[in-house]
């Protein structure tokens, strides 16, 4: 699907939708929990429901009453072997959250698309090997199969550098281990947020884990008990509505945002202010107003979901924007690092592209060019490119725009209530008479 964006003047206030990472993790957690848990505003997308469909697989029951709220009848750590392959689809957290919990089972394929398939596991897949867990995979990547066990040992190291969704797994699954597990890191963590998000939610369903440092976690022998949770606003998905204001140099507000949140993506609002916007911060709202931005260093080794918005940001800054630490968000739903730098560029801008850094130097909007872009299959990166396509000289084809259903499926609708102009682009059909 290609979507096309006119230059549009948007302002108004919308609504943030669910965390995506505390979703994914209270479908788990309540399948694991003992008795029925409902789990209240959840995100309806095809990442989260990938997680949901794999926790029915291993035996949760769900009573799904609306798109508001659903029960989930957990297992106790006692899954069902699944019928058939498990698959992921798109989702990279399903992927690899469910890897740890399926180790509770005897047998567990995990399979997905062309992106999942790419996307590195080799780091869990060792550590799952020194708790004795035997993996069959395509060279350390999905397909995989997993052949359970009671897991007796009690230490494990993994390398922290690639994904933080490797040490959530491990965490997630700890409580359901014979002795408790102890979690060693041999390098530096990256996304500590996210490992923080896991560690809360555990605590609400009841479950307590020893953190020193990032470098090392012990998770006894708990259960999970089943609970009430509602699932806070995205961050990750209302920083392009909250940089849309500031690229426009209109006024937006975004509901639905706690103040005080574990998500790492939260510092959108400091990185915005330091530009030059004027945010305003409420208990449960953000208000953004554009103003002249300026270019600064910025360091996302712990928030690199952000970087596609923050490229956006910087292509309209005033000087040079300097978006480092950035390796791992190569290892994204596409490599996110030479998609921005591709794709951003076609609009006139300046970046150059080194291995763990972007440098962008602004332009003016006047001069950025319409263009045809692509998402690379991203929903980030389709969302991100929106934002420019709305300031610039002409219109933009977004192309592969679809893939915004992986994580926010009314993206595109939540524009339009906003002012945005656009329409889908309508293939032709070749006559066959």
């Amino acid at each position: 699907m290609n979507i096309i964006i006119t230059p549009s003047k948007p302002r108004g206030k919308i609504k943030a939708p669910p965390s995506k990472s505390y979703t994914h993790r209270a479908f788990i957690l309540a399948t694991l929990a003992r008795g029925e848990s409902r789990i209240i505003d959840y995100l309806f997308a095809k990442d989260t429901l990938a997680t949901l469909k794999a926790c029915e697989a291993l035996g949760a029951e769900i009573k799904e009453e609306n798109e508001n709220y659903i029960f989930i009848k957990g297992t106790r750590g006692k899954l069902k072997k699944p019928e058939e392959i498990i698959d992921v689809g798109n989702s990279g957290t399903t992927l690899r959250l469910i890897s740890g919990i399926a180790c509770l089972d005897k047998k567990v394929t995990l399979a997905g698309d062309e992106s999942i398939r790419d996307r590195p596991m080799k780091p869990l897949l060792d550590a799952l090997s020194q708790l004795g867990i035997k993996v069959i995979s395509n060279n350390g990547k999905a397909p995989l199969t997993i052949y359970g066990k009671e897991i007796s040992k009690q230490e494990v190291k993994i390398r922290g550098d690639i994904s933080s969704q490797f040490i959530s797994s491990l965490l997630i699954l700890a409580p359901y281990t014979k002795r408790g597990l102890k979690l060693k890191l041999t390098t530096e963590l990256k996304s500590k947020p996210y490992v923080d998000i896991t560690i809360d939610i555990m605590k609400k369903f009841g479950v307590k884990v020893e953190n020193k440092d990032y470098q090392e976690f012990y998770v006894p022998p708990q259960v999970y008990k089943a609970t009430e949770y509602r699932i806070e606003g995205d961050y990750s998905s209302a920083s392009y509505f909250l940089a849309l204001a500031a690229i426009t140099n209109s006024e937006i507000t975004v509901e639905n945002l706690r103040k005080n949140t574990r998500q790492g993506d939260r510092v959108i609002l400091d990185i915005l202010k330091e530009m030059g916007a004027k945010v305003v911060i409420k208990e449960d709202a953000v208000v953004v107003k554009g103003n002249e931005l300026n270019g600064i260093e910025i360091d996302l080794g712990n928030t690199p979901d952000l970087l596609p918005t923050l490229v956006a940001l910087a292509c309209v800054a005033k000087g040079k924007t300097v978006i480092k630490n950035i390796k791992h968000a190569r290892y994204k739903e596409c490599d996110r690092v030479r998609a921005c730098s591709t794709e951003f560029r076609k609009f006139g801008v300046e970046i150059e592209e080194k291995e763990d850094m972007l440098i962008v130097k602004g332009k003016e909007k006047k001069k950025l060019k319409g263009c045809e872009v692509n998402s690379h299959k991203d929903h980030r990166m389709a969302m991100a490119l929106s934002l420019l396509a709305c300031i610039a000289s002409k219109e933009t084809v977004i192309k592969n725009a679809e893939y915004v259903s992986i994580s926010y499926p009314k993206f595109f609708d939540e524009l339009r209530k906003l002012g945005v102009s656009l329409w889908q682009e309508i293939p032709l059909v070749k006559n066959l008479e």
